[in-house]
């Protein structure tokens, strides 16, 4: 096992860390993430709220102080 480096957090051998970046890459120029990104750049993020998107779909959006965000005992309010 590679140790964790910058950059590499997840310690994962140079292989892997290939593959990673490469599927991370290609999941993120997807037109679906291409259009959340782009619908929370217009409504503009803060740093007292995130914004999330209801069932992963672009248009529909809720937003959501950092500590309902950060809190792991329940899911997410959509």
């Amino acid at each position: 096992m590679a140790t964790k480096e910058p950059g590499n957090s997840q310690g994962l051998s140079p292989t892997a860390l290939k593959a990673k970046r490469e599927r991370d890459l290609a999941m993120a120029k997807t037109d679906r993430r291409t259009a959340m990104r782009s619908q929370n750049q217009s409504i503009g993020q803060n740093s007292k709220r995130d914004i999330h998107h209801v069932n992963g779909v672009a248009g529909t959006t809720i937003f959501q102080t950092i500590s309902q965000n950060r809190d792991s005992s329940n899911e997410r309010n959509a």
